[in-house]
């Protein structure tokens, strides 16, 4: 997995969760389930009426320290913005230039408001909070879906259930589809084809509760909030529920909707309730000994399980919504709710023909369902041998296959641990079978790199975590980085790697680092044009478990490990796939070449003794070795030395 690397701890948290809130728990064991009926006494958001029983660790946001901070004036970019820009890195339609390393560094030294303040500071505003707690709810409550498709253990949903019940209304769901927010986000298209797909089933799940799936297309992304509060009022509701989500873009909407929705005449003001549910613990929960962010994940994860294991309601599951009050999909205000379609993937969102929509659909079974099935016979068969098996791309068994589910939302990060919890023979995160806790703290990886994403927003920004490292003078060889894309680098690991993400939409972990840092250390490619390739071509490609793991790769990220660690391409493909499996399974011109040893088959062209079988080779149109390994090597390391000295 991607690892970490800590840097100077900001001067003070700006969005610390409050001591008051974050009590240790009473309780002692979690309850499996939180049931309908559950009493009324913790908060959500500082909203004491909002969320049921839970009295710790994840609820209220902390109160701004400076809410009222303006941008200090470091608009002056990058001087290597232009790079950036002309190599597609920085999208200009959405986005500003690459900025600076010292507006970077005023994140770190609490210049700058980050996101999630922003948005904590509207919620946190005594007109806003005052109106989530006295506002009386109208005809409707509405619970607004986003990475968090999921009728199971779905907070936000089960919290407008609640809402929606206790005053005796009907629930409305809405799922608003932007295709500029998929252009800007880089979607891949079969990543929006299972979004799609997912959409189908919980569509046919809500409508057997009678509750609607209003799936909404707004063009300009920046129109949302606005397009939201004409629903709300075309449907006589009063509340939205939805779960906060930690991109840079999603913090500022929020912030944007949540004063929008507050605007207005006194019967047309309305609320919006933003809760944590992405991560077990929320962002900003766990501090240093110094009392900063953790930048490093092994003192973040034992931090991580101390306060869940002293929080046990941390992974209290929530209930599935109740059912709507009889004759809602007859009421003349929301029958034709029922009627919304499911709309195609946007223009340059699609796969490109039917067969690509079979052999997709067919690898990848969209909706929760369908999670929880993987789970559940991942955890039964194969969990407690992942610790051996897991770095072994041949063994298709060795992983859980469940990274799409977690990045759509169709699986909980709660359920998975639960899940693999139940199955050791101790309730310790970190103790028992081996396999578990190794699995475990994978999962927990990815709540790491959210936490990442929340303390040091720049990273959302086109910017490397350790601002630095945006100095380094990168390559840009076209002709490269297309043999890279298309798995003709001459190195059958790397080309099967890359092979199998244009088939499949998917590549193994452990490979994931190794092509990342064959192109940003063997090719000196600025690993920004890798990252974006993965996120527009992975149907799992989740932003912050994406920049952690390219951030590790070209050691610019949260990574313990200096820079001149370089993977070895051979030497990982002898390791991790020594038979070859793997890559005979990919690279077709090596298929069938019996005359190729389990040794021979990792170089083909520098092991291989028979004259004959290199001349099939080059019939075939297999390449040989783009570059030197050791040269190649000696190369970046020079470049990251001169990058690393320059004050830019």
């Amino acid at each position: 997995m991607f690892r970490a690397i800590r840097t100077s701890t900001p001067k003070r948290s700006v969005f610390s969760p409050s001591t008051a809130i974050f009590q240790k728990s009473k309780s002692t064991m979690a309850p499996s389930k939180r049931k309908a009926s559950a009493p009324q006494t913790s908060r959500i958001n500082g909203d004491p009426s909002t969320d049921k029983k839970r009295k710790t660790t994840t609820d209220a946001p902390p109160p701004p320290t400076n809410p009222n901070a303006s941008s200090d004036p470091l608009r002056t970019p990058h001087p290597f913005y232009k790079d950036s820009e002309a190599h597609g890195i920085v999208l200009r339609k959405f986005y500003p230039s690459e900025m600076s390393n010292a507006r970077a560094q005023a994140y770190n030294n609490n210049e700058l408001p980050r996101p999630i303040e922003t948005l904590y500071a509207a919620l946190a505003e005594p007109e806003t909070a005052s109106l989530r707690k006295s506002l009386p709810v109208r005809q409707a409550v509405v619970h607004w879906f986003k990475m968090d498709l999921r009728l199971h253990d779905n907070r936000s949903l089960w919290l407008a259930s609640q809402k929606a019940q206790e005053a005796g209304v009907p629930l409305i769901c809405l799922y608003v589809l932007s295709p500029e927010d998929l252009e800007a986000h880089l979607r891949a298209p079969i990543r929006v084809d299972f979004m799609l797909r997912t959409l189908e089933i919980l569509k046919r799940d809500l409508d057997a509760l009678e509750i609607p799936l209003w799936v909404e297309t707004v063009g300009k992304r920046a129109e949302v909030p606005s397009r939201i509060k004409e629903l709300m009022k075309s449907w006589g509701a009063s509340h939205l529920f939805c779960a906060m989500e930690y991109e840079v873009d999603e913090l500022r909407r929020e912030a944007k909707l949540v004063k929008r929705l507050a605007e207005g005449e006194e019967d047309e003001r309305m609320v919006a309730q933003v809760v944590h549910d992405t991560c077990v613990v929320m962002p900003g929960a766990l501090k240093s000994g110094s009392g900063g962010q953790y930048a490093v994940y092994s003192p973040w994860y034992r931090a991580w399980i101390k306060h869940v294991e002293e929080n046990p309601d941390c992974l209290e599951m929530y209930e599935k919504p109740v059912a709507n009050p009889p004759g809602t999909r007859d009421r003349r205000q929301f029958s034709h709710l029922f009627d919304c379609p499911i709309p195609e993937a946007p223009e340059g969102k699609r796969l490109r023909d039917d067969d690509e929509k079979v052999r997709f659909r067919a690898l990848w079974p969209a909706g929760e369902h369908e999670a929880l099935r993987r789970l559940e016979k991942f955890c039964d068969e194969d969990i407690g041998k992942y610790a051996e098996r897991r770095d072994m791309p041949a063994k298709q068994e060795g992983t859980s296959n469940l990274s799409v589910h977690f990045a759509s939302g169709t699986l909980s990060a709660r359920t998975a641990i639960r899940a693999a919890r139940d199955r050791n023979n101790t309730k310790k995160l970190n103790g028992g079978n081996e396999g578990i806790q190794r699995w475990i703290s994978e999962v927990a990886w990815r709540e790491f790199y959210k936490h990442v994403l929340v303390g040091w927003p720049y990273v959302c920004m086109n910017k490397p975590f350790k601002p630095l490292y945006s100095n380094i003078e990168w390559s840009y060889n076209a002709s490269h980085f297309r043999a890279w894309t298309q798995g003709r680098t001459g190195f059958p690991i790397i080309d099967a790697a890359m092979r199998q993400v244009l088939a499949t939409g998917y590549m193994h972990n452990r490979l994931r680092m190794v092509v990342a840092s064959f192109l940003a250390k063997d090719l000196l490619i600025d690993w920004r044009m890798g990252e974006r390739y993965f996120m527009e071509h992975l149907i799992d490609g989740d932003f912050a478990s994406n920049n952690g793991g390219w951030g590790f790769a070209a050691s610019v990220g949260v990574d313990p490990q200096p820079y001149f660690r370089v993977f070895n391409p051979l030497l990982q493909s002898e390791k991790f796939d020594p038979d070859g499996e793997y890559i005979r399974r990919w690279v077709e011109e090596l298929r069938d070449l019996d005359d190729l040893s389990k040794k021979e088959v990792h170089d083909p062209y520098g092991r291989c003794g028979s004259e004959e079988v290199r001349k099939r080779l080059e019939e075939r149109g297999y390449p040989r070795q783009m570059v030197e390994h050791a040269g190649a090597r000696e190369r970046a390391l020079e470049a990251y030395k001169r990058g690393l000295a320059r004050d830019l």
